[in-house]
């Protein structure tokens, strides 16, 4: 008899060891696929950016979402935006120094400001990156604005990887040539 309840213990243990391995490889299997492109989208880091199509003050329409050449940031500014001032020379020194990797998107709140004034406000400081003019206020609501600026910082694959309402230049610079290498 004593042969015999070793031989159950050792086939309980085998068991649980068995049953540990597969739990250990199904968490494996699982981290492997949360570190791929997500099939959802949602205006948050680690999600698909949600799609986008707004015209430009060129009058070119532009898009966002899926996969693309170049990282993009989208901001969300208004000309009466005072820390949205404060940055934009910024976003000019930035666009300028990382065009071939770096795409800016400034979508303007168009809703919530003059026409006059984002003129105004693009002129003074020289953007000649695209900015898209949200009219409707619809990409607004996509991504969830809350506060100007917010900005989002968006991988080739189309993943947004961080988002912020304002960063010192040199956090932005730094978190735009992570994703740029």
């Amino acid at each position: 008899m004593d042969k015999y309840m070793k031989r159950k213990n050792a086939i309980v243990i085998l068991l649980v060891l068995v049953l540990a391995g597969f739990a250990v490889y199904q968490n494996i299997e699982t981290v492997n696929t949360e570190a791929s492109v997500p099939n959802e989208t949602a205006p948050k880091p680690n999600y698909k950016a949600p799609a986008l199509s707004l015209e430009g003050l060129d009058g070119k329409t532009y898009e966002v979402g899926g996969p693309r050449d170049k990282v993009l940031v989208v901001n969300f500014w208004a000309s009466w935006c005072g820390p949205c001032e404060a940055e934009a020379p910024d976003l000019k020194r930035l666009a300028d120094k990382y065009k071939d990797g770096l795409d800016i998107y400034a979508v303007n709140v168009t809703s919530q400001d003059r026409m006059d004034n984002v003129a105004s406000f693009v002129k003074h400081f020289q953007f000649d990156f695209p900015v898209l003019l949200d009219k409707e206020g619809s990409g607004a609501d996509a991504y969830r604005v809350r506060g100007l600026p917010t900005t989002y910082l968006v991988n080739r694959d189309g993943v947004i990887t961080d988002v912020f309402n304002l960063l010192n230049p040199a956090e932005l610079e730094k978190r735009i040539k992570q994703l740029i290498k």
